[in-house]
């Protein structure tokens, strides 16, 4: 059954609207309960009541039952209509309660509900539209009657008199004729904007993508500047505390010269002393039998060296040395600074087993190598380091700022460091710092030192942790070796002139050293 034709026989014959708390009479029909009361109540005191639908009598006032069933479908017919929005505008028949009307019409000037739209006449006339409270702006001002058409001359809308008086001979269009030409005009506009619209989405959707990486990378830039930072307050306390050292100790220096000259000083009286007891003497034997009289006689001893250590304390630019700590102790600090502001991120490392020793197994990821005890049995090659247990990286750099890291808590002996690739690959000069072409960082048992052309430079503090970071500054001509402890510390840095590419180098002498990845774990 269709849905309107479902609503006509849920409407009381009364009141015409749905059912509200239907209630049946003996003769069947139903009726809204406040609906039949009210018609009862008038036929009290006539003699007799009838049903208002079929005019069946009753002697008496009929007792009223509920449809329970008929108020069921009713809330289940209801809750399925779609909820439509109200306009404002209530149905001008619908007297006892408003009722929101569903059309207009032009010709009668009257809202209409559902109900009474069904009885409404359906001649040409009657001309419906949306529901309106200001209908008079569908007339022509000047003949009252409906807009009926549009002039396309004047761009305006006209009725039927409109045509055969002031617009008579101009262009005109049916006002749906000029609605459904509008609409593809605005059908058209709909469809650039559409595009428009999916453009930005796909500007919105690459700006949130491009925010998530540049989120990601803000995580790590703030993990890598409070690391900076924290390192940075660390080096300048250890800073003021070496260079407030150094001008205490100018004092302290001149304090000491002081006491030993005042040594010296005592040591001389004591000598005159004795001196002119021996020049006293009258008995010449005992002057002579003297025995340290050649020391007494030693005025020289020291002289030069006191002389020269009394010129240097009266000459010493103390303010030189301060401003020479501290020079150094702050290019140390730009430089850890420089590390940090220029590189983003670790040199993507991978070890070349075309030179790996033969006793060095390099695992699959090319990442890690280990010291075996097995020949690999690998071809023989110009390329192939035949005596120390070394290799190179497959990449090389030529250009730029980069660093990489080394996990060397596998091995209590190694090296590493960054070379040319024409470094020999036999004989006792191809390990690494022990010619001019490798620069390098090594442990033995506990002692560390750095490597370069075989001149060592032992390290004053042994290395806290287990992992140690390469950083390359190729144009400047700079290779430095740090520890990345808690707090990242600059172990030693070497400076020159590259002539050839560099590349990574590790050398095993017993256990493992693994390539790490470039982010550290705080």
């Amino acid at each position: 059954m269709a849905s309107a034709d479902l609503r006509a026989e849920l409407e009381c014959s009364i009141c015409l609207n749905i059912y509200t708390d239907p209630v049946m009479l003996r003769c069947g029909h139903n009726f809204c309960q406040d609906c039949i009361d009210r018609v009862l109540d008038t036929q009290e005191g006539s003699g007799g009541y009838s049903c208002p639908e079929c005019r069946e009598k009753f002697p008496d006032r009929s007792a009223l039952q509920r449809n329970i069933t008929l108020r069921n479908i009713v809330e289940n017919f209801l809750s399925a209509q779609p909820v439509r929005e109200e306009s404002g505008v209530f149905c001008t028949y619908c007297v006892d309660s408003p009722v929101p009307a569903v059309r207009s019409c032009l010709h009668c000037e009257v809202s209409l509900c559902d109900k009474h739209l069904r009885v409404h006449k359906k001649s040409p006339e009657h001309v419906l539209c949306d529901p309106t409270l200001s209908m008079e702006s569908r007339k022509c001002s000047v003949h009252k009657k409906i807009l009926e058409y549009y002039c396309t001359e004047d761009d305006t809308y006209i009725c039927v008199y409109c045509v055969i008086g002031e617009h008579k001979g101009h262009e005109m269009k049916s006002l749906d004729e000029a609605s459904e030409k509008k609409k593809e005009t605005l059908r058209n506009v709909l469809q650039k904007l559409l595009i428009k619209r999916e453009e930005m989405e796909e500007r919105v959707q690459s700006l949130q993508e491009h925010r998530r990486k540049v989120e990601e990378e803000a995580a790590g830039d703030t993990e890598r500047v409070t690391a900076l930072f924290r390192d940075l307050r660390r080096r300048l306390e250890d800073l003021e505390k070496r260079t407030l050292r150094e001008i205490s100790g100018r004092a302290e220096r001149i304090s000491i010269s002081i006491r030993d000259l005042e040594i010296k000083k005592e040591e001389l009286s004591r000598k005159m002393r004795h001196i002119e007891e021996l020049c006293n003497m009258t008995d010449p034997l005992t002057v002579l039998q003297e025995s340290d009289t050649g020391d007494l006689c030693d005025t020289e001893d020291g002289d030069n060296e006191d002389r020269e250590r009394h010129e240097e304390l009266l000459h010493d630019g103390g303010g030189l040395d301060v401003a020479g700590v501290l020079h150094t102790g702050l290019s140390d600090i730009i430089t850890e600074v420089n590390v940090y502001s220029y590189i983003q991120g670790a040199a993507d490392i991978l070890l070349d087993v075309n030179t790996a020793h033969n006793n060095l197994q390099i695992s699959d990821d090319r990442k890690t190598a280990s010291k075996s005890d097995r020949n690999q049995n690998r071809p023989e090659t110009p390329e192939r380091f035949q005596l120390y247990l070394q290799v190179l990286s497959s990449r090389s750099f030529s250009s730029g700022r980069h660093y990489w890291e080394v996990d060397v808590g596998g091995s209590e002996s190694w090296r590493v460091g960054m070379c040319y690739p024409s470094i020999e690959r036999r004989g006792g000069k191809s390990v690494i710092g022990s010619n001019r072409k490798s620069w390098g960082l090594d442990r033995e048992g506990d002692q560390y030192e750095v490597k370069h052309d075989s001149i060592k430079t032992p390290l004053p503090t042994n290395i806290s942790s287990n992992r140690i970071r390469i950083y390359l500054d190729y144009e400047v001509g700079r290779i430095s070796f740090y520890d990345l402890c808690d707090l990242i510390r600059h172990l030693h840095t070497f400076t020159t002139t590259f002539t050839e590419t560099l590349h990574a180098v590790l050398w095993v002498y017993r256990g493992c050293i693994k390539i790490c990845a470039g982010k550290r774990e705080m």
